[in-house]
Formats: structure tokens, sequence, C-alpha cells
């Protein structure tokens, strides 16, 4: 186990579509690409989700950065994507692993792959679905897989061990790289780091703590004392 961020080998993605925030995140290496989707759009008020996303791309031409399709159609899904691919060589063009009725998309997602779309096809949770994926890309210049590992958790179920089966998986087939998605707290970066997974995202709010990673606890121990000290003493309170 590492404890030394620089010493990482895990990819950190910043996740979010707050242009300030991802231009803040674009100036530190330690960000090596970006994540979107539309619920993050719409919660910073995003209307115009194309202009939004060109906008980015133009301040973020040299790094991955995912955009996601919003049909439920896998036939206008295929046609998002393909426009969303326009937008940059550094774009991949996320596609849920099933639309709204459970209906799985391993079929568009076997035909953007083989038709050169860098796909990170998102929302999984389960073995299965990593197989069936993984297969569907098949061989590829550049892939991801996003497996929401926070959200197996939340399922009160330990999700490190269908991570390190997905890795497995995957190893098998070129290009491919699994994304740790949706995580929970800092520890997981460093979990995601020793099992091998190549990417995490981790939000802004989560990145602006980065620094804890590998600090002595005696000192972050101090630390937190001194600041419920401080707090108290601002606070003017009394008893």
């Amino acid at each position: 186990m590492t404890s030394k961020l620089s010493d990482f080998t895990v990819r950190i993605f910043a996740d979010g579509a707050d242009k300030a925030g991802i231009l803040q995140q674009y100036a530190n290496p330690l960000i090596k690409g970006f994540t979107t989707n539309p619920t993050l759009m719409r919660k910073v008020g995003i209307s115009d989700y194309e202009a939004f996303a060109r906008d980015i791309v133009a301040h973020v031409p040299d790094r991955p950065i995912s955009f996601e399709v919003f049909s439920d159609e896998f036939d206008e899904m295929y046609r998002q994507a393909m426009k969303i691919k326009s937008w940059g060589a550094n774009v991949n063009v996320k596609i849920p692993v099933t639309n709204t009725r459970g209906e799985s998309s391993v079929d568009l997602v076997r035909r953007l792959a083989g038709e050169g779309v860098k796909v990170n096809v998102t929302a999984l949770f389960t073995i299965a679905q990593v197989e069936a994926v993984s297969a569907a890309i098949g061989n590829v210049e550049e892939a991801y897989i996003s497996v929401f590992a926070g959200r197996i958790a939340d399922a009160g179920i330990d999700p490190l061990p269908t991570m390190r089966k997905s890795l497995e998986i995957m190893s098998a087939r070129t290009g491919q790289s699994l994304i740790w998605a949706s995580p929970r707290e800092l520890l997981n970066v460093v979990q995601a780091n020793d099992i091998g997974c190549q990417v995490i995202t981790v939000t802004n709010d989560s990145l602006a703590k980065l620094g804890s990673i590998g600090k002595d606890l005696d000192e972050f121990s101090l630390d937190t004392v001194k600041m419920f000290y401080n707090d108290a003493a601002s606070a003017g309170f009394a008893v």
C-alpha cells in the first residue's frame, strides 16, 4: 500500500459540470481527465448542452472528457453519440448500460466501438454487466467502463470484489480502462490505486481534500483539536 499521492498510478478524473471548477482543476497536474453527466449539468443550471460541451472542450483540448447521451432510444443514442464524438478528439461518449426499460445497450456499444467512438459505458453495478460490456467493446484504442463502486457500497455491499473481478475481465482486451465511479470518501482513491484500477472520478468537494492523503495521523489529530478550539473561540462560546 502507498499513501503518497504523487506515487499513485490511478488517474484522477474530476467529476462535475461547473465551468469554473473544471478550469480550476484543469490547472492541477494531478487531474488527468474530466467526466460530466446530465444530472450534474442540470444541478448547475445548464440549458444549452452542446454550447456548454463545446466551450469546455475548447478550454480542455488535451485531456479525456466524457459527455453523455440522453435519449432513451438506441437509434437516437447512436445519432447523439456520433455528434458528441465530433466535438473533439479527446471526447469520450458516455452510454448508459441500459435504457430506462432495462434493455441492454451492448449492441449499441459494440457498434460505436467498432466505428471508432471512444465510449465510456456508465452505470454498471454487476459482474454480468461488465462481462457483456467488455466483450462488446473488444480491443480498442481507448474505452472506459464506469462501475459505480460508491453506490454498490450504498447497498451495503463491499465493492472491492466487484472492482477486482472487473479488472480481471477487462485485462483480456486492449484499450479498456476501469473507472471507479461515485466514490464516497478519499479512502476510495487509495483503494482504487491499490487494486490497480486505472481511473477514479472525484468531485470538486473531495478534490479539495486530496492533500489529506498520506498525512501523519498525529499531526491530523492536532489540527483537528486546533480547529475545534479556534471555532469555539471565534463563536465566543462560554459556559
